[in-house]
């Protein structure tokens, strides 16, 4: 039979993405992504850039959904983990400690609040709030759990619970017991609730990630100080926002926050092994972890594995060696200022918003025109962001996203390395899309007809 070789493997079956995702990982997907005009095949990636398979460069401003913080292939994260593997390291021995988790531990601790002391190390996002549902119920000895609406937390079962958009909820129902829900921003809503001191924690994004949702002026200080009156933990969920997204290594510095639990993951990959972890604080810990009895009251078999491990301690060393946090910063600005503009040259531009490289654009029906917006959006809500995206991709080759079901706002959530020239390429295919899509040519209308029909 020979020996195995990826590439061989790979190379003989080019061509076949598609074909192979249709017919045995998710054939609507396969149906989504051919109506919309996303079917490319992908050949190679770098950085902020990727390659398809005629050679055309495109400009990534959806990340991975926020996994490539550090860029894509990042060499630095790719030759630790090749030294991983040389190295031949005894990892997950289970009943026993290796020294590749215990210096990540290190090296996250390192950048967090006094108040965390430990960390549970997971293989997702989703895990990681899992954790967090778990521990801190098992803490605090409460039941309850207050999440905000259109909330995004994770797809697993507990996380579900605690998501707030019904797209996401509504066909898996009855989900578990003891979730509840207040508006994001609410202060009063949020007292009124945790008044009844029965709830574990609350549950919260720094910025909401469906929809790229800013806190009000002492929103996160105020539910930071309500959940230590009424014996709540504050877990700040920090799975898309951490590792610099928002210019700072974790959204709440903004705030001055000092939660409890912190689930995080994501980028602490590099984007190449699933890795996650939840930073809890040495009280919550000591309260469930309490004795050699309980000294395996949570964990996940491959977690802290050393590949995953490897991952982490070089993602956050090219962090910091490349100053990315800080470039996030100073280039969110920089997009800032540069689409600000749109919203007074374009009447269907509501806003532009944003921190750091977390930036969105929301539409609105315009004054003019409103006949044409309005039959958009009546096929279905959000459409007209569809638009946008659809010929960002097609016709100046940039890769975004909309930002949630049934909004007409887009998302922009680059790697960190993305350039001042990227970011000015990028506004003005943005302008130019926005520009065409607002009088709603007959070709935009033959695409709002196919793409309001993916079902």
């Amino acid at each position: 039979m020979g020996a195995f070789s990826l590439r061989d493997l790979v190379e003989s079956r080019q061509g076949e993405d598609l074909d192979l995702w249709a017919r045995g990982i998710n054939p609507q997907f396969a149906r989504v992504l051919r109506t919309i005009g996303f079917d490319r095949q992908w050949a190679r990636a770098e950085g902020q850039y990727l390659w398809d398979a005629d050679g055309n460069r495109f400009l990534d401003m959806l990340g991975g959904f926020g996994m490539f913080n550090v860029g894509r292939n990042n060499r630095t994260v790719r030759t630790a983990l090749v030294e991983e593997l040389e190295l031949e390291t005894p990892g997950s021995v289970q009943l026993g400690a290796t020294i590749l988790p215990g210096l990540l531990a290190e090296e996250l601790l390192r950048r967090t609040p006094a108040r965390i002391g430990r960390v549970q190390f997971t293989s997702s996002g989703t895990e990681a709030v899992e954790a967090a549902l778990k521990l801190g119920r098992t803490a605090t000895k409460r039941a309850r759990v207050i999440s905000t609406a259109h909330a995004f937390h994770g797809l697993t079962l507990g996380s579900l619970s605690a998501n707030g958009n019904p797209e996401f909820t509504k066909r898996f129902e009855p989900l578990l017991p003891g979730f509840d829900f207040v508006p994001y921003g609410d202060l009063d809503a949020l007292d009124a609730e945790l008044r009844r001191e029965d709830v574990a924690l609350f549950l919260v994004e720094p910025i909401q990630g469906k929809g790229v949702n800013l806190p009000p002026p002492g929103y996160l200080e105020g539910a930071q100080a309500l959940c230590r009156r009424y014996g709540t933990l504050f877990c700040v969920d920090e799975v898309q926002t951490g590792f610099g997204r928002t210019g700072k290594m974790f959204a709440f510095e903004h705030w001055g926050l000092e939660p409890d639990l912190v689930p995080v993951a994501k980028s602490l990959s590099g984007g190449y092994v699933p890795v996650g972890a939840l930073l809890m604080s040495t009280a919550v810990h000591e309260a469930v972890f309490d004795s050699m009895q309980h000294a395996v009251s949570h964990g996940s078999t491959y977690a802290p594995n050393d590949l995953a491990m490897a991952a982490g301690l070089a993602t956050l060393h090219e962090l910091d060696d490349r100053r990315l946090v800080e470039a996030s910063a100073r280039l969110g600005e920089l997009l800032l200022e540069l689409t600000r503009p749109l919203v007074e040259r374009y009447d269907v531009v509501r806003e532009v918003r944003g921190l750091g490289l977390m930036w969105a654009i929301e539409f609105g029906e315009p004054s003019r025109r409103a006949r044409s917006y309005r039959f958009v959006e009546r096929m279905q809500p959000g459409l007209f962001a569809q638009l946008v995206v659809g010929p960002l991709f097609s016709e100046h080759h940039v890769l975004s996203q909309v930002a949630g079901h049934a909004m007409a706002v887009i998302k922009g959530i680059p790697p960190l390395c993305v350039t001042e020239q990227d970011l000015t390429d990028f506004v003005e295919s943005l302008d130019t899309t926005v520009r065409k899509a607002q009088k709603l040519p007959r070709s935009m209308a033959k695409f709002a007809l196919t793409a309001a029909g993916v079902r």
